[in-house]
């Protein structure tokens, strides 16, 4: 996975000169010269960029190049010529793929490493994430399908499904195992991923979207539970036993969110306004933030496990491209730049 933008320094080069091309036709006079796009050879960032729902075109994805600060806010389109649709939902890499889930669009995008559309996977309802299982086979989480497809790699197709009762969002593989939210429901679920069937489920309560595997082997998840009704909780739970070893509870009108973890997998970051962490052996939520929000909109999160930056994303008014921060390992701020419109999530070379 680490290795996805080490074939695309060649690939760089094409883009600075094309731009510069482009700057040399003179469609009229006194045109104003394009500068060239310098990247480095360094390990870039990619931004997930939603756009809004139901406006076609939106959706992008941008790239960011943390040793210049080079920023191309929709490198997808430089690379494609064409958008990626609407909403631009999460974005994986395995088998030397990118998967850029789209979901209003109903389809999963596929790209080579230099992020070029080489297929798609469709007959999706509304996906969210995909999860590869094995190098044949993924499955895609999904809002309203009440199923989770099974897709042929190879083919890049959905051959078929796991019935689930409402909505599916993000998951997690370890010992042959996915670990499912479903944010409607109470629990979290587990499915066999030998023979694609649900083994058990367990009760974490309303709203859990985020789930990470630490260090030690530990699921946890992340719930903003249902207010008025029921607390956010982030709870831990054993790969093995399925049993919760740990239940926290957050406040009522808390919405806490964006679980993910630190390269060492022994921290771990959220969102709850302000951005939050705490160490995976701790027993107690954390009693102030991390890094306050002030007067920002973070709506997406993400850690660089190259030199644990954080990132966090600013959504603003969601009318504006966000503003994406980032935060040295103690906090401080080390810059900010701007991405497209609604930034989610981060994908780190």
């Amino acid at each position: 996975m680490g290795t996805a933008f080490l074939s695309m320094k060649n690939h760089f080069l094409f883009i600075a000169a094309a731009l510069l091309f482009s700057a040399c036709v003179k469609d009229k006079p006194n045109s104003s010269v394009q500068p060239q796009v310098q990247l480095s050879s360094s390990k870039k960032v990619l931004v997930v960029n939603e756009g809004r729902f139901q406006n076609d075109g939106n959706g992008s994805v941008s790239l960011y190049d943390p040793q210049n600060g080079t920023v191309i806010e929709n490198f997808y389109k430089t690379q494609n010529n064409a958008e990626v649709g609407n909403v631009a939902q999460s974005l994986s890499f395995f088998n030397g793929n990118y998967y850029l889930v789209i979901n209003n669009a109903s389809k999963v995008l596929v790209c080579d490493e230099q992020l070029k559309k080489t297929g798609q996977i469709s007959n999706l309802n509304s996906p969210r994430y995909i999860l590869q299982v094995t190098n044949e086979k993924a499955y895609v989480s999904d809002l309203y399908a009440n199923a989770v497809s099974i897709i042929d790699l190879n083919a890049n197709a959905k051959i078929a499904s796991i019935a689930f009762s409402g909505e599916t969002e993000r998951m997690a593989l370890i010992y042959n195992t996915a670990f499912i939210t479903a944010p409607s429901s109470n629990y979290v679920y587990v499915v066999n991923t030998i023979n694609d069937t649900k083994a058990d489920s367990i009760f974490v309560g309303k709203g859990v979207a985020s789930i990470v595997i630490d260090r030690n082997d530990k699921v946890w998840v992340l719930g903003s539970g249902d207010s008025p009704n029921s607390a956010g909780k982030l709870t831990r739970i054993n790969a093995i036993s399925h049993q919760v070893e740990l239940s926290l509870s957050f406040n009522m009108n808390e919405l806490p969110g964006n679980l993910c973890l630190n390269k060492t997998k022994d921290t771990l970051y959220f969102l709850n306004d302000d951005i939050f962490r705490m160490p995976v052996t701790s027993a107690t939520l954390p009693a102030s933030a991390f890094i306050g929000k002030g007067s920002r909109n973070f709506y997406g999160l993400g850690v660089n496990p190259n030199d644990y930056t954080i990132y966090a994303a600013d959504a603003l008014d969601y009318n504006q491209k966000s503003n994406i921060y980032i935060f040295n390992s103690d906090g401080s701020q080390r810059t900010v730049f701007k991405a497209g419109l609604i930034s989610n999530s981060f994908y780190f070379e």
